[in-house]
Formats: structure tokens, sequence, C-alpha cells
């Protein structure tokens, strides 16, 4: 039921918060959000929240989703998530915890965050073995061939997912990368029910990979906990054996989150 109350509660927010309230509640839902939705949930007036979209928009804070009618995290609201994660005091934290899993692990661990096109990983632990991969922090990896990606994939709503699915061609990066949209839907069923993710050499010839989700207090998924190794000294059966120490730092690393 639209709020008839809005023109009044228009007076009551001051100007210079209406606009922190609106990207504050895209970010809370987490989806694409319509400029009705704006309406009911702020009380504001339907002109002040289209000009203030509008203004997001422009400044890149929001973007347009595929309708053209919701709106959702621009790159500028984006990247502000990635320096509220990297605040000094959270990473020295973060990285702590990262730091203990590799350890007991005894390979590298990466800490991933899901941009617009593919994962970006956010912070990392090199395994102290020469025979390493490099994937520097910073780098972008696809979804559909990665483990952390496909664990972003499978906690998308159906309808996202369709869009995703029916927007792109899904590139092979070896001969085992799933290009076929319905195994792919097949794959994200079966890691939304385990709640973990593998990567079988599907990204890099002689690598595996598996990923668990970091979520935040709605138990959304906000990164990825992840390790890989040369499959020369694990291949994806072997991995599996740290599967539980994955786990149980992603729950620390979700309580610092909420902290």
């Amino acid at each position: 039921m639209r709020n008839t109350d809005a023109p009044e509660k228009d007076t009551q927010i001051p100007t210079n918060l209406r606009l922190l309230l609106i990207i504050e509640e895209v970010a809370k839902r987490g989806v694409a959000v319509k400029p009705s939705d704006l309406i009911d949930a702020l009380g504001l007036a339907k002109p002040t929240i289209h000009r203030l979209l509008q203004t997001a928009e422009a400044e890149g804070f929001l973007q347009r989703d595929l309708d053209g009618r919701s709106y959702g995290p621009g790159p500028r609201m984006r990247q502000l998530s990635v320096n509220t994660m990297s605040a000094e005091h959270l990473r020295t934290a973060r990285l702590a915890i990262l730091q203990g899993v590799a350890d007991e692990i005894g390979e590298t661990c990466n800490l991933a965050i899901p941009d617009r096109e593919g994962m970006i990983y956010l912070d990392r632990v090199e395994t102290k073995w020469p025979l390493r991969i490099q994937l520097p922090i910073g780098t972008q990896v696809p979804f559909h061939s990665t483990a952390s990606g496909k664990m972003y994939l499978s906690t998308l709503r159906q309808n996202t997912m369709d869009g995703y699915l029916s927007a792109r061609k899904l590139l092979p990066h070896t001969e085992r990368t799933l290009t076929d949209p319905e195994v792919l839907r097949d794959e994200m069923q079966r890691i939304s029910q385990n709640g973990y993710s593998t990567d079988n050499e599907e990204f890099m010839p002689g690598m595996a990979a598996i990923a668990v989700p970091i979520l935040d207090g709605q138990k959304r998924l906000v990164a990825t906990l992840s390790v890989h190794a040369p499959t020369q000294r694990h291949d994806l059966d072997s991995l599996m054996q740290f599967l539980h120490i994955l786990q149980d730092g992603a729950q620390k690393l979700s309580s610092l989150l909420l902290s």
C-alpha cells in the first residue's frame, strides 16, 4: 500500500540526507529497486525520488537494471563498498583470519567479491610452495568457470540467473568449462544445496579450487573464501578435506563484518 504521508515526510527528512537514504535502501535490499519501492520505503514524494535517482545515476552511484526501470549499485557505489571493506582496521583483522586459514591448509587462500562482470580478488595469502598459481589482488575472474564465481551465481534469484545466461555467451577457458546454460543451472542447484562450489580445472588447466560463501546479517553473499592449488599437489577430491577449515574461516569473516 502506497504511503499517503509522502509530502509530509518529504519535509521531515533533511535534504542532505535523502540521497544517502536512497543509496542505503538499495544496498540493504540487495536487488534492483524500482522508484515506487523507494517511495513506499522512505515516504518521499515521487518527484523527489526521481530527481535524486537521476542525480545518483549521473554521478555513477546507481545504474539502471536491464529492465530500464529499476536501479542497482553503480560503479562508484561498488567501489565505495570495496574501500569500506579495505579500511585498515577491517583489513588487518580480515587478513589475520585469512592467514590462519592459509597456514592450516598450506595452500593459497583468496577473498573475492562480486562485481558486475566477474569476481574480484580483494585479498589473498599465498602458499609457501614454490609452485603456485599467480592471481594477484585486483584480478577479475569470470563467474561461470571459477569456484568463487559459481558460488555467487548460485545465490542469484531465478530471473537474474536467466538474464545472465541469456545475455552472454559462456566462453570456454578449458575443455572442462561449463558452457551449456542448462548444465550450469544444474550445477547452481547443486551448489545451493551443498553450500560450497568447486572448480575442477574449469578456469585454468592444472588448477583445482573450492569456495564457500561469506554472508552478511541477512544471509546474503557479500564475498567468497576459496582455496586453490595445482593439481600436482591437490586434485579436487584432495582439496575437499579442507572444506570444514574454509567454512570455519568464512564464519569468522562473517562475524567480523557484523561486529
